[in-house]
This record gives structure tokens, C-alpha cells and sequence, in this order.
């Protein structure tokens, strides 16, 4: 009995004979067609017309297709590279106006620095000029550090004053710094006076970054919004025409202001002695009274 070749199947078979006759039948119909195209030119002619019609539009899908996908490679790149180009104008974007920034900021400090300068050489007696480095804002108490101190002849009482306003007083002095009271803290108390009429008010620190301001005299309320507060000179402590707030919002007898100096603005401020030299040795004696 007659078994099958080992590692031979009978597909395989198959598959080689009619690859076999796919070949033959290749001859065949190559031989033919050169047959024609020697004997009958004409009729060889007309046969490629007809391949050619049959083989034209497999062809042009076939180009489609590659042109399709050319085209979605070459889109796929011009994407990336605009994305690419996108992230870098960005990037750049982001950067200049960083510098911008910067360079605003600078600009800003360079005409409160000579703004300084010129206060200085306005004012007759100047005790020190310097920066403010830090104050406080999330607590009812206002302060600002100064960087100048006793090295520099600051001492505890002498006002502070920038370009803008009145910036506060002097209550604790170091070597280098000196910690200022704000106007806007609730224990600062200022005589000012009504720059439009010279109605004589006080100025008092509210806590929350602004003033109240209180007239004098009992009667009609004589501010306006818009209006300016100046130091009256009264007391000895402040010299007087120094602006220290605006008007802001009317109350029944008075109204809140906003000090014209802001310290969270303000990058320089000279420290000037009492109006009154007297005036400070005056302000200390009652705490010196109230000492153990």
C-alpha cells in the first residue's frame, strides 16, 4: 500500500501545478501577441488600446492612492513643524515679555529712584535715603522696613516721606534698618490740613491700607472725592505741605482716603528730621512717663 511522501501534501501539489500552468499559459499568450504584432501590426494596435483602457484606471487608483499618502506624510510633517514652530514663537513670546516686564519695572524704579534724588536735593535737611525692602499687609499693624539705620543718623520718631507723600515715622532703628509706621496703621495720627480750602483735619490710620479723615471743626462735612490731604505742621513732627492721601469715599463727618505713598509701590524714601526738634523729645516723654 502505497503511502504519501513525508513532509509533502497534496495542496502543495496543487498549488505547484497550477503555477506550473499559470506559466505556461504566460508563454502562450506572450507568443501570441508577438505572432500579432509581427503579422497583423494594426490588430496589435487595437489589442493595446483595449489593455491600456482596461490597465488605465487600476493605474490611476493606484496613483491616487500614492498621492494620497505622499500627501499625508507630507502634511503630517508640515504639522509637526508648525506645531514645532508654534511652541518656539511661544516660548519667545513668553520671554519678551518677561523682559518687557522686567524692563518696565526697572524703568518704574528708575524714576522713583530720581524722583528721590530730586526730593533729596529739594528738601533742606535730609537725614538718609533708602529702600524700602518689605511692609505688611495681612496684619491690622502697618509697617515697612527701611534699609537705613542709626549708621546712617536715623533715629526713632523722625518722618519718612517718597516722592508721592508722606510715607510714616520712625519707631524702631538698627544699625542698617529701621522699621517705619505706616499712616494707614491705627495708632498713626496725623495733623493735615484740606489742600483746597486749608480747613484744618486729622488724619488717622484705619488698619486696612487707608485713612480716616476727621475735620476740626463740627458742622458740615467739607470734603469732596478727589480732594488732597497735606501735613498741616502742627505738632512739630511733620513738616507741613507734604501730601498724605487722597479722598476716596464721604461718611457722615468725615471720610476715607487713600495715602498717596504706598509702600507696595514705593521703592525709595528719605527719612528728615522733626519739623521740631522738640517735637520728638516731646513724643517720647509720655511713654518714658508710663515706663516701670
Amino acid at each position: 500500500m502505497a503511502t504519501a511522501r513525508p513532509g509533502w501534501s497534496r495542496r502543495a501539489q496543487y498549488g505547484l501545478f497550477f503555477s506550473f500552468l499559470a506559466v505556461i499559459a504566460g508563454i502562450v499568450i506572450g507568443l501570441i501577441l508577438l505572432a500579432v504584432s509581427l503579422i497583423a501590426p494594426k490588430t496589435f494596435d487595437g489589442l493595446r488600446g483595449v489593455a491600456l483602457d482596461v490597465t488605465g484606471p487600476v493605474a490611476t487608483a493606484l496613483h491616487e492612492v500614492s498621492v494620497t499618502a505622499q500627501g499625508l506624510v507630507t502634511g503630517a510633517d508640515d504639522y509637526w513643524d508648525a506645531a514645532r514652530q508654534n511652541g518656539e514663537l511661544k516660548r519667545e513670546r513668553k520671554a519678551m515679555l518677561q523682559r518687557m516686564v522686567e524692563a518696565k519695572a526697572i524703568h518704574q524704579e528708575n524714576l522713583q529712584l530720581k524722583a528721590a534724588l530730586q526730593l533729596r536735593q529739594r528738601v533742606r535737611d535730609t537725614v538718609a535715603t533708602g529702600r524700602i525692602v518689605g511692609s505688611s499687609f495681612n496684619s491690622p499693624r502697618r509697617f515697612a522696613i527701611l534699609s537705613a539705620g542709626s549708621r546712617d543718623g536715623v533715629g526713632e520718631g523722625m518722618p519718612v516721606r517718597s516722592a508721592s507723600g508722606l510715607v510714616g515715622r520712625i519707631v524702631d532703628v538698627g544699625d542698617f534698618a529701621s522699621r517705619v509706621l505706616l499712616v494707614s496703621d491705627r495708632t498713626s495720627i496725623v495733623p493735615a490740613r484740606l489742600l483746597r480750602n486749608g480747613i484744618p483735619v486729622i488724619v488717622q490710620g484705619r488698619g486696612d491700607g487707608t485713612v480716616e479723615i476727621r475735620p476740626l471743626e463740627v458742622g458740615r462735612n467739607p470734603f469732596r472725592p478727589g480732594d488732597i490731604i497735606i501735613t498741616s505742621g502742627t505738632g512739630g513732627l511733620y513738616p507741613p505741605l507734604v501730601p498724605v492721601a487722597r479722598v476716596v469715599t464721604l461718611k457722615d463727618d468725615g471720610g476715607i482716603a487713600l495715602p498717596l505713598s504706598d509702600p507696595a509701590t514705593t521703592s525709595f524714601a528719605i527719612v528728615e528730621p522733626a519739623f521740631e526738634p522738640t517735637a520728638i523729645a516731646a513724643e517720647a516723654e509720655p511713654a518714658a512717663d508710663t515706663a516701670p
